[in-house]
C-alpha cells in the first residue's frame, strides 16, 4: 500500500473551488438570450406491456403542445406563454421560464409507434407507447414428457 501525505491546505483549496462552482453554476442571469431556453423534466418508465413518458408542463395549454413520432424518435414540443398581467415594470423577481421547448427520445424497436396515446391532466403530459406483441413477455408452460 502506498502512503500519501495529507495536505490540509490542498483540501481547503479544493473545497473552496467546489463552493465557487456551486455558487457560479446555480446563478444564471435572465437575459434575452436565455428567454425560452428550458426543458420540462421527464420521467420514463416501462410497464409490462408499454412505455410511459411523463413530462411536467404546468401552465401550458393543450393546444400549445405537440407530440410526434418520426423514424423511431418521440418528440415533445410546446410553448409556455408569458402572462400579460405580470409584464409591467414593477416586477421584483421572475424565475419561471417562458418560451418554447423541444424534447426528443429514441424509442426502442420493440414498441408500436402507430398506437401511441397522449393525455394531459394537472400539468402533466403522459405519453403511452405500447409494445409490439412479440416484445411482450409470455409465460411458456412446461410439459412433462
Amino acid at each position: 500500500m502506498k502512503l500519501v501525505r495529507w495536505d490540509p491546505l490542498h483540501e481547503i483549496i479544493a473545497m473552496s473551488n467546489r463552493l465557487n462552482r456551486t455558487v457560479t453554476d446555480s446563478y444564471v442571469p435572465r437575459t434575452e438570450d436565455s428567454f425560452g431556453a428550458w426543458a420540462p423534466p421527464v420521467d420514463i418508465f416501462e410497464r409490462q406491456d408499454h412505455l410511459v413518458i411523463r413530462a411536467e408542463v404546468p401552465g401550458i395549454q393543450k393546444d400549445d403542445m405537440d407530440v410526434r413520432i418520426e423514424n423511431g424518435v418521440l418528440t415533445l414540443h410546446g410553448e409556455r406563454k408569458e402572462e400579460k398581467e405580470v409584464s409591467d415594470v414593477s416586477t421584483h423577481l421572475m424565475e419561471r421560464v417562458y418560451g418554447s421547448f423541444t424534447r426528443s427520445f429514441s424509442l426502442p424497436t420493440t414498441v408500436d409507434g402507430a398506437k401511441v396515446t397522449a393525455s394531459y391532466k394537472d400539468g402533466v403530459l403522459e405519453v403511452t407507447v405500447p409494445k409490439i406483441e412479440t416484445a411482450k413477455p409470455k409465460r411458456i408452460e412446461i410439459k412433462v414428457a
